[in-house]
């Protein structure tokens, strides 16, 4: 008996636990119920697509019996549309979304179902380009723009939409899946609700990032149900599974209301057109109330907390000049920044004033000193300002587009015509210290004053330099790591700034990376005026403010911006005993 049992054990161990057959029958809900009003579908064609030129696909609009033109309504969209609007097949949304509605399950709602685009062959011997991987597999934000600048504002043409991303929902199988959470998370002003099916988060075209960027990225307002199968797709860029598993455990650790259903099917729509009814229920349950924005997470082992849950960004003032180029404060506080023909300053009141009239500058650094020292890139020199306003010149004949100053008074700046990084001491001497350098980002010191940073908005690296006690450099490396975008490896990183940790904050196209010591970028900080402008935008300055130290200021498409947060800066020039360094 004792050797039956452990025959029995060892072909459990090899051949895996024996599983039952899983059926997943579609519910009432996924039938035609008598009495239930019947909404209407009509099919489309597009072929004027400005961000897929040449492309073709049909797509198709449902539209609740429910409906009235008096009010606005919230609105669904599907990738694969054409599987999703069948009632012959396992989604059968249009059957769904009657029944769901009657019921008042969720509110009325619009169903845009949208086929993935084919470029059409130019002869009858070439074959159609399928674009859906293109369109639904890629990271960036090219599919959310051809959803709401091309199909959406068609749609309106017809029917009166809701414009809050509380009333919008957006769905999809698959390649579809991981499209869906891609326009969501890159357009969180226009997407709160997401709905996933057997979701590619794999590395068909980087989507296997996600769960990592969920967990550094200050958390958005999204609601996201996933659902997959212990035997779907493990092919050559990912296992299916395992992916989804890490995005549930993602969206669960940074605290997202986040739901993942799990069965034992393969990568086929048999468990999600089953349990579709409820994923909506759940989905659009407690509406109208908003979708909110996670806490942030706070990981105890990096420090203590960086943002503060009750802050956002703040504009100030709205009555300055345009601001960008620069930003650096003073002692007491108070930010500078560089516009079109004055170096203006704004205070604790957020009242802005004229600092230095009639001049432009690029690089600013406050120095111990008490004088703020300027790149005047038009006058091929390096000056400085003095509390009065006296200007005196510390380098002329030279090409300077950023720089800092140090304790000892030592200056590091880079010339943006010879790709070249300098050093100017005390005496006027100048020293060149690495050549063909890429000079598009800024110049920073370390808190303790033992490092440059030097950062590539050209590339995704952030270098280090460490300062020799002769004032040289040594040991250049591409030490700090950055996060980039889908379409470009370019990170765009301009200015940084420094906290008493040491950690280092690098405005970017993606947000503000905050990294660690060690180089690793531990949070995202979302930019300013999120949703309320193209995704992509321009980082032009930072730097830690205010009378505590504790505001960041940025400048972001030509608008200054404040945020309060938990940490405090470490300006420069600050003549005191550098901080202890953590071990």
């Amino acid at each position: 008996m004792k050797r039956l049992s452990l025959l029995i054990c060892l072909m459990m161990l090899t051949l895996g636990t024996p599983q039952a057959a899983e059926d997943y029958p579609l519910g009432p809900d996924s039938q035609r119920q008598a009495g239930v009003p019947q909404g209407i579908v009509t099919h489309y064609i597009w072929t004027t697509s400005r961000v897929y030129p040449g492309t073709f696909r049909d797509y198709w609009v449902y539209v609740p019996a429910q409906y009235t033109p008096d009010k606005p309504a919230c609105f669904m969209v599907f990738q694969d549309g054409e599987s999703f609007m069948k009632e012959d097949g396992r989604a059968r949304i249009p059957i769904v979304f009657d029944n769901l509605i009657a019921k008042h399950d969720m509110p009325v709602t619009i169903g845009v179902f949208i086929n993935p685009g084919v470029l059409k062959a130019l002869s009858p011997d070439q074959k159609d380009r399928s674009n859906r991987s293109f369109e639904y597999d890629a990271l960036g934000d090219r599919y959310a723009r051809f959803l709401l600048e091309e199909i959406l504002p068609e749609v309106a043409k017809y029917y009166k939409l809701s414009t809050d991303p509380d009333d919008h929902a957006i769905s999809g199988l698959s390649s579809g899946g991981i499209c869906s959470f891609n326009v969501a998370w890159n357009r969180p002003n226009a997407f709160h609700r997401v709905l996933s099916f057997i979701g590619s988060f794999a590395d068909l075209r980087g989507g296997d990032i996600y769960p990592a960027l969920i967990r550094k990225t200050e958390p958005k307002p999204l609601r996201v149900f996933l659902q997959d199968g212990s035997k779907d797709l493990s092919i050559f860029a990912g296992d299916w599974w395992l992916a989804n598993q890490a995005m549930a455990s993602a969206l669960a650790w940074a605290g997202y209301d986040a739901k993942f259903v799990t069965g034992a099917n393969d990568h086929d729509m048999e468990q999600g057109g089953a349990i579709l009814p409820d994923a909506l229920r759940w989905l659009w349950r407690d509406y109208p109330q908003p979708i909110a924005k996670p806490r942030p997470v706070h990981d105890a082992r990096f420090g203590p907390p960086i943002l503060d849950p009750i802050s956002d960004w703040k504009l100030v003032p709205e009555d300055l000049a345009f601001p960008g180029g620069s930003l650096t404060a003073d002692s007491k506080g108070n930010v500078y920044f560089t516009g079109p023909r004055n170096i203006d300053m704004v205070g604790d009141d957020t009242t802005g004033m004229a600092f230095r009239k009639g001049t432009y500058a690029a690089g600013m650094a406050l120095a111990p000193d008490g004088r703020l020292y300027a790149c005047q890139i038009a006058d091929k020199r390096i000056v400085a300002f003095s509390a009065d306003l006296k200007e005196d010149t510390i380098a002329g004949g030279v090409h300077c587009s950023h720089l800092v100053v140090t304790q000892a008074g030592d200056i590091y700046y880079t010339d943006p015509v010879e790709h070249t990084l300098w050093s100017l001491n005390q005496k006027g001497e100048r020293r060149e210290l690495y050549r063909d350098v890429v000079v598009s980002g800024g110049l920073r010191l370390s808190p303790d004053q033992s490092l440059v940073y030097l950062s590539d908005g050209a590339g995704k690296w952030v270098w280090s330099f460490r300062i020799q006690p002769d004032g040289s450099l040594s040991r250049g490396e591409p030490f700090y790591r950055l996060e980039t975008r889908d379409e470009s490896s370019a990170t765009g990183a301009f200015e940084m700034t420094v906290d008493t940790l040491g950690f280092l904050y690098v405005q970017t196209n993606l947000g503000i990376q905050v990294c660690d010591e060690e180089g690793r970028v531990v949070l995202i900080i979302n930019p300013p005026s999120y949703g309320l402008m193209p995704n992509y935008f321009l980082a032009e300055g930072i730097t830690f403010g205010g009378p505590d130290f504790q505001d960041l200021f940025v400048v972001v498409n030509g608008k200054l911006f404040k945020r309060h947060m938990l940490r405090k800066g470490f300006p420069p020039w600050v003549q005191q005993r550098p901080p202890v360094r953590k071990p």
